[in-house]
């Protein structure tokens, strides 16, 4: 049985092996990779992935990744293409066939099915002069001195390569889109990046029952709605209604410290934050989530456009 020293060399060799061979694709990046992009850029209907073994599934995770940052793709196995699913494939669409070898015996049938549709071809392949690589009009070299796998056989450093670069067009695509944050959110509407930037404070806000003081209110009476009001604070409003400030517990431990024992004769004016940040119902909630890294603070009170109180948002809402 071999030790837990040795075991954990092999993994330390498979990552290393892996980055390395990832890295040498750099020196490799031709003409041929703006062109791809380009043509992935101008394409007018979807990019079909395809590839057969292990090539299929990482062409399922480029054309998964592809769809989410804006590309209308989906994954096609060249078996399939002769039962009834070539009808997928139209004018105006883009192809990215992989196969290491680029001799895959099932993709190279499939490939002048496409040629007669005058289908455009990027082939991503580790063999440059392979009869794949001959045929598409751009292709992108993954080729790997060695795999990760100690006896040199299974696809290992090869599919790290092939990933590799399919991130890579993904990533040179956002670019050229001008691809941002609330783009990404509208292809992931139940993530939570898509809640933050598609959602607002008043769908999350707590409004009922807020723990409200006075700035004349007793901090020992202040000090039970803080408590009882389970977010962590009171609001301070006014005789007229206006939000004079805000007590946290941080303002509360300041206060203990600061006036020990004489701490029961003070008032919330004494103590309060004046001039909380605030924001607007209808802020998203990614702004939100700025607001409050930017400041280092937990909740914002929701006021309205005349500045009356309308509720409180903090962190746990913002980011469950």
């Amino acid at each position: 049985m071999e030790s837990n020293e040795t075991i954990r060399a092999a993994a330390i060799q498979c990552f290393t092996d892996e980055a390395e061979a990832i890295q040498s694709l750099i020196p490799r990046l031709d003409e041929n990779f703006p062109r791809a992009v380009e043509m992935l850029y101008r394409c007018e209907g979807k990019v079909i992935v395809t590839g057969v073994g292990k090539s299929g599934h990482v062409g399922e995770k480029i054309a998964s990744t592809l769809a989410s940052l804006g590309t209308p793709s989906f994954f096609l196995n060249p078996l399939d293409a002769f039962h009834g699913d070539l009808g997928m494939i139209a004018p105006g669409d883009v192809v990215i066939a992989i196969s290491y070898s680029g001799y895959t015996d099932e993709l190279l049938r499939f490939i002048p099915l496409l040629i007669e549709r005058n289908i455009p071809i990027i082939g991503i392949t580790g063999n440059g002069e392979s009869l794949l690589a001959r045929y598409s009009a751009c292709h992108l070299d993954i080729h790997v001195d060695h795999e990760a796998d100690p006896l040199n056989l299974a696809p290992t450093s090869s599919t790290a390569t092939t990933m590799a670069m399919g991130d890579a067009l993904a990533c040179a695509l956002v670019k050229r889109r001008g691809f941002e944050a609330k783009d990404f959110a509208r292809f992931h509407p139940g993530g939570s990046l898509g809640k933050r930037l598609l959602s607002h404070v008043s769908d999350y806000m707590v409004s009922d029952n807020l723990p409200i003081v006075s700035p004349e209110t007793k901090f020992a009476d202040a000090l039970i709605t803080v408590t009882s009001g389970k977010l962590g604070l009171a609001i301070v409003i006014d005789a007229a209604g206006a939000l004079r400030g805000i007590i946290t517990d941080g303002d509360v431990r300041r206060a203990v410290q600061k006036y020990q024992r004489s701490m029961f004769d003070i008032t919330v004016s004494d103590v309060m934050t004046p001039n909380p940040k605030t924001c607007r119902p209808e802020t998203n909630l990614s702004e939100v989530d700025n607001i409050l890294r930017r400041h280092n603070i937990h909740a914002l009170v929701v006021t309205d456009a005349n500045g009356k109180v309308k509720g409180v948002i903090d962190s746990f809402r913002v980011m469950s």
